[in-house]
């Protein structure tokens, strides 16, 4: 198995912010504000109500199942000796176009306040014409403390393919895209496809579940499972990613060798947690949403938001659980002696329609901020970013009518890299990263 080194890098100070100042620029320059006839003020969410209660704790408590290695090792054997992160980076095949060289469509799509410091286009083969769409991010910067995973700096994109339409095959599909953004002028990445072992590793089938947020820690991907089943997340492990061997329209063993309905890389769970109450429901275990990491706490801990319907009545439920310190169970999270693993930590917001959250404390500050960003009721145009605790919410105002409606078009999860002091999230056309210090001024 393939571990990272500990090469930290320093930030390449001049150069680098020249690229993300003039990238900042043309990005100010091109932004649209939202018409009139689109925006809408958001009713002000409030704040931020404690759930302390068993019944309600209760509900978030999580059952871990690991894949047993026998069957990883199965496969493995198979397919080939796993690779690691660098060995996808190096065989990068498409590249990222840098703000302002995407189209005025792409731009659009960005936050109006505050302005990306850095944005990028994807290559238009993944965008123009296609069933798939970009949901979740996640960075080194939440992996590993430094930000560096083994020599790079890399971004995590998870993408959805349409289960209605688009080739059969590859309805209802997950893949991520593995960004190196060594150079932050030329982003290149590379896609691997997410699968689930089966028959005791002597196949695997597509992950068949939304992506819609997912977190990167030490050596472990945790992922959003939405749809079919019971599980509440999936857990990869980004030491164990298979190449395949035959390029056909199908997922799994095919005469011949493994195939991936033509992506050369594919990386298959090693666990899952599922909702110990049983599926999520309003009346039961929320639906995880939203997921980011927070180092601020000690131990670091995963953060979950409810889904719930853009403009409905009903309360979102926030949380989070701790991750395990035991060196044997790198970036899984702490369970008892029953494999079960209980939320640390529950609130409740009406915002809705979460589709992304962080939470973050400032050294010496009282409490807790929670970032929460929304879809418009409409489910179309932009969304609204807001700020919670215990004492109220803020949200960024813009355009001639003040609307709340200042987040990117479709936005997606956050994700903070603590090293750059950077929110990274996307739209459905663009990836980028705002300072964490600009987002919060804009939010007053």
């Amino acid at each position: 198995m393939m571990h990272r080194g500990r090469h930290r890098r320093r930030r390449r100070g001049v150069a680098l912010r020249a690229v993300l100042t003039g990238t900042a620029l043309a990005l100010t320059a091109a932004a649209t504000l939202i018409s009139t006839s689109q925006a809408q003020v958001a009713e002000r969410p409030g704040a931020l109500t404690p759930l302390t209660s068993p019944a309600d704790t209760g509900r978030l408590r999580l059952r871990e199942r690991l894949v047993p290695a026998r069957t990883l090792d199965r496969l493995a054997a198979a397919m080939g000796r796993p690779v690691g992160v660098d060995s996808v980076l190096a065989d990068a095949d498409r590249t990222l176009r840098t703000g302002p060289d995407c189209s005025g469509a792409d731009r659009e799509s960005l936050p109006v306040e505050p302005s990306p410091t850095r944005a990028y286009c994807w290559d238009p083969a993944d965008t123009d014409a296609t069933d798939w769409r970009p949901a979740s991010v996640t960075t080194s910067g939440d992996a590993d403390d430094d930000g560096v995973w083994g020599t790079h700096r890399v971004v995590l994109s998870g993408w959805n393919h349409s289960t209605r339409t688009g080739p059969r095959a590859e309805r209802g599909l997950a893949r991520v895209a593995f960004v190196d953004t060594d150079d932050p002028g030329r982003p290149a990445y590379r896609w691997v496809l997410l699968v689930v072992p089966v028959d005791g590793g002597r196949d695997y089938r597509g992950l068949g579940s939304r992506v819609s947020s997912m977190v990167w820690y030490q050596d472990k991907l945790l992922v959003t499972a939405r749809r079919g089943g019971s599980a509440a997340l999936y857990v990869y492990d980004l030491d164990r990613i298979q190449r395949t061997t035959v390029d056909a329209p199908a997922v799994g063993r095919v005469p011949g060798g493994w195939s991936a309905d033509g992506y050369r890389y594919v990386m298959p769970a090693v666990g899952s947690y599922s909702f110990a109450a049983g599926r999520c429901s309003p009346t039961g275990p929320p639906c995880p949403g939203a997921l980011s990491l927070d180092r601020g706490t000690a131990p670091v801990s995963l953060v979950a938001a409810e889904w719930t319907v853009p403009g409905s009545e009903r309360a979102a439920r926030l949380w989070r659980y701790a991750f395990s310190t035991d060196p044997r169970r790198a970036g899984l999270l702490a369970t008892n002696a029953a494999g079960q693993a209980d939320a640390v930590e529950e609130y409740r917001t009406r915002v809705t329609g979460i589709r992304g959250v962080l939470s973050y404390r400032e050294a010496g500050a009282e409490r807790t901020s929670w970032y929460v960003g929304r879809l418009p009721g409409s489910r179309d145009g932009h969304g609204g970013l807001w700020r919670q605790d215990t004492r109220g919410a803020t949200a960024a105002e813009c355009g001639a009518d003040a609307t709340h409606r200042c987040w990117a078009e479709s936005a997606g999860s956050l994700s903070y890299w603590q090293e750059t002091g950077e929110v990274w999230s996307l739209s459905d056309r663009m990836l980028f990263a705002v300072p964490l210090a600009e987002l919060d001024r804009s939010l007053g």
